[in-house]
């Protein structure tokens, strides 16, 4: 256990005097879990205000209470901060021990390619001979232990992540690679983490219904690498290492904002494919079994061969071999075999194979660009064959990326079908209408170059009975998510076992039945 006043003492922005000595026993966010002996913090949202809910967490056993707000609370302390979800960072880092000070902290943050990223970094230090573990939106892996982190694609909150990385540093832990998104980190998720080194794998259009417009989007994931300079030295030792893609629009306004006088100190190291970055890749193959191509960086040169598939996935490889060679200082051959530990990413160009005469693909892409090098690798695979493309966007999100993406796949695929994907509590038909007025304008037409098919389901199903032989069905936006919203239910969804469940149904063999949709209601 620890006591209030040694926690808060070390937490910034918490008035430090006659704090009282008791014993806490977790904290909490959410007054409905709350635990005796929790500190509850007051969180505050677009659609609801955790000060509301102070009484039911002191009913709960709530022994202290932090929030924004002046409140009087008469028998609970109450500590009055400027940014509870900053202070809900510092208390759940304390409350843990600070576990990032303890190891070496790797963050890796973009629009797409993060996931990929992650996991061929952590594949790279466990090739070096390192203790390495990572949090990624998909999991946790923390030796031979593997923990879901979640339905849908967020950073964890802070309390969480504090968990994850205390039990790692218990585990014996040296290293660790921490996906972080741009909600997470603008909304300090990732405070206190004390990241060692920060990689950009690319920063284009999304999210910006939250972040208002590209510049604050780029601004909150600049934050990765800014905040390098608040990292305490570890073992006397200090990184600071920005690893930046040279070939994405973000590297010059990132560039600028490292030229600031107070990041001085942050070493910055460049990938891409032009020979004046630090690590450069050329000679790129792509086909059905993977990529090749060569990588160099100060007078080495190595063969690159990777199961992975999709020409964007070089830049995922280098991302990681930049960080983990020039950024910390790892022999790059060794680093390299880590390539070859990762077979696949969860629902990033995952094929579903039943024998059917035709290639199916359940990839993540759920952003323009995404879906933009998803279908261009389906291009550069499908011979003689057509790409079939599967895709929706979300609602209560980023409106302009629903033309943008309709546009997209009617420039790209052969057969675009629209269908849900989150739409939350907006009209789903809404939606496809917004997207079809685009696809419309883009030169196609309904019913015969693209399609409206409200059901997910049904849309993979209606994809699979267009397919011949040579032909790629991909269904795009979900990839390894277990579950989709309509209203505020989480309905349990996989693509991946609806494309199992069609191809069973149109090669007459066994297989999954399809995971229900209120859309098959209607």
């Amino acid at each position: 256990m620890v006591k209030l006043n040694t926690l808060l003492r070390q937490v910034p922005n918490i008035q430090n005097e006659d704090i009282p000595s008791l014993e806490i026993t977790g904290i909490s966010f959410d007054s409905r879990q709350v635990q005796p002996g929790n500190i509850f913090i007051a969180l505050e949202g677009g659609s609801f205000d955790g000060h509301a809910y102070i009484p039911q967490a002191v009913e709960g056993g709530a022994v202290a209470i932090i929030g924004r707000k002046p409140l009087d609370l008469p028998g609970v302390p109450y500590f009055q901060v400027p940014n509870p979800r900053e202070t809900l960072a510092y208390v759940s880092a304390a409350f843990y021990d600070f576990p990032a000070r303890q190891m070496t902290v790797i963050g890796v943050t973009g629009t797409d390619g993060k996931t990929t990223t992650v996991n061929l970094l952590y594949n790279m230090l466990l090739a070096a001979g390192l203790p390495a573990g990572m949090i990624s939106t998909v999991n946790a892996v923390i030796g031979d232990e593997e923990i879901d982190t979640g339905f849908h694609v967020t950073t964890p909150e802070a309390p969480t992540i504090q968990r994850l990385l205390r039990k790692m540093v218990d585990s014996g832990i040296t290293h660790v690679v921490l996906e972080t998104t741009s909600h997470g980190l603008a909304q300090h998720r990732a405070t206190a983490c004390d990241f060692d080194i920060g990689v950009i794998t690319n920063i284009t259009h999304e999210h910006l219904d939250y972040h208002g417009d590209y510049g604050a989007y780029l601004q909150a994931k600049a934050r990765l690498l800014t905040g390098l300079v608040d990292t305490p030295k570890k073992n006397g030792r200090s990184y600071e290492v920005a690893v930046l893609n040279r070939d994405d629009m973000s590297y010059a306004p990132l560039m600028a904002i490292l030229d600031d006088p107070r990041y001085a100190q942050i070493k910055r190291v460049t990938y891409g494919t032009t020979p004046d970055c630090d690590l450069y890749g050329r000679d790129l193959a792509t086909d059905t079994n993977g990529i090749s191509f060569t990588l160099e960086t100060h007078g080495q040169t190595q063969a690159v061969t990777s199961s992975l598939m999709g020409a964007y996935n070089m830049h995922n490889i280098m991302a990681a071999a930049a960080a983990a060679s020039l950024g910390l200082d790892l022999d790059l051959s060794l680093a390299l075999q880590g390539v070859n530990r990762l077979a696949g990413v969860p629902g990033r160009m995952e094929k579903i194979d039943l024998g059917q005469d035709f290639l199916a693909i359940v990839d993540f892409a759920h952003t323009p660009n995404a879906l933009k090098v998803a279908l261009e690798t389906a291009n550069r695979m499908k011979g003689q064959g057509r790409v079939i493309a599967v895709f929706g966007s979300a609602g209560l999100r980023d409106r302009e990326k629903r033309r943008m993406m309709a546009a997209t796949s009617l420039a790209l695929a052969d057969i675009t079908i629209l269908t849900a994907e989150d739409p939350r509590t907006e009209s789903l038909e809404d939606i496809l209408a917004e997207m079809a007025d685009e696809a419309v304008k883009s030169g196609g037409v309904e019913e015969k170059t693209f399609f409206r098919v409200p059901d997910r389901g049904e849309a993979i199903r209606k994809a699979v009975r267009l397919a011949q032989p040579g032909d790629i069905v991909i269904a795009c936006g979900k990839g390894h998510e277990q579950s989709m919203c309509f209203g505020q239910t989480e309905y349990p969804w996989d693509d991946r076992t609806a494309m199992r469940a069609v191809l069973s149904e149109h090669l007459g063999l066994p297989g999954p039945a399809m995971p229900y949709l209120p859309t098959q209601d209607r």
